[in-house]
């Protein structure tokens, strides 16, 4: 099902997929965050085959699954913004709690949108679990170059607005106020998996192994021969699928085993 949800001022397009059925259980919800657009692929065609993603986890797992495009990509509209793709999340959760009444919460993020995805679970006890794809622990390489980066987000087409941002040192201290590795601290002891490429040409290895030590009990999987998008990767996929099934497991048997649920 497609759809739009506000986040603040800004329209972002969504797809939501919730399992067939007519019982009144309540099933886990999943959000999906792409990475930030880059090479070949522009802002406006970001995360085109997360919605098949996002249905085979809720017709094949049976969770209330969604896929959005953060502003700036697809379809939704606003600017790139550091926090404001940390408000868009907060928005998605909100969006899906309310749709779906999950049992739980988990995010599954690709790349910059799994180091989102960590920043913002640390602090919402809504999130019972997260799984990332490629993240990097930290955004400096933005923040030592930000006004290069602003000027590579107007060439893909994350920001079209003229004159945005108004202030550019809001803009860009943001890169260093948000820590995914200080976050996956937070996070812990929820459940975390962290998957990378061990040939990923954007973003090196040591990334993930600091996010999985910094949680302290993450789950490491790093894939021989495999680049930066590993949305792509088939076995990415099927570790991310076996993960969130047997998480799904071991929730509902923890949920039915504790008194007063």
């Amino acid at each position: 099902m497609k759809g739009t949800f506000r986040s603040g001022t800004v329209s972002l397009a969504c797809h939501l997929a919730v399992p067939a059925g007519t019982d009144n259980e309540r099933r886990p919800a999943a959000v999906l965050c792409h990475g930030f657009p880059m090479g070949p692929l522009d802002a406006r065609r970001s995360a085109m085959t997360y919605p098949q993603l996002v249905d085979r986890i809720a017709h094949d797992l049976g969770y209330a699954a969604m896929m959005f495009n953060f502003r700036g990509t697809g379809t939704s509209n606003g600017d790139f913004s550091l926090q404001g793709w940390i408000d868009d999340l907060r928005a998605a959760i909100d969006y899906i709690v309310a749709e779906t009444n999950p049992s739980q919460v988990t995010l599954i993020g690709t790349n910059t949108g799994g180091s989102i995805a960590i920043c913002v679970a640390a602090d919402d006890r809504r999130v019972r679990a997260a799984a990332l794809l490629g993240p990097r622990a930290d955004f400096d390489d933005w923040a030592d170059h930000p006004r290069r980066f602003l000027e590579h987000a107007k060439e893909i087409g994350a920001i079209t607005t003229p004159g945005f941002p108004p202030s550019f040192e809001d803009w860009s201290r943001a890169f260093r106020r948000f820590r995914p590795t200080d976050a996956a601290r937070r996070f812990a002891p929820r459940p975390l998996l962290v998957m990378h490429g061990d040939d990923d040409e954007s973003v090196p290895t040591s990334d993930a192994r600091q996010l999985a030590a910094a949680h302290g009990s993450a789950e490491l999987r790093l894939l021989a021969g495999a680049g930066h998008r590993l949305r792509h990767d088939p076995r990415a996929v099927a570790v991310l699928l076996g993960w969130l099934d047997r998480f799904r497991a071991v929730d509902e048997s923890a949920a039915e085993s504790t008194p007063g649920q």
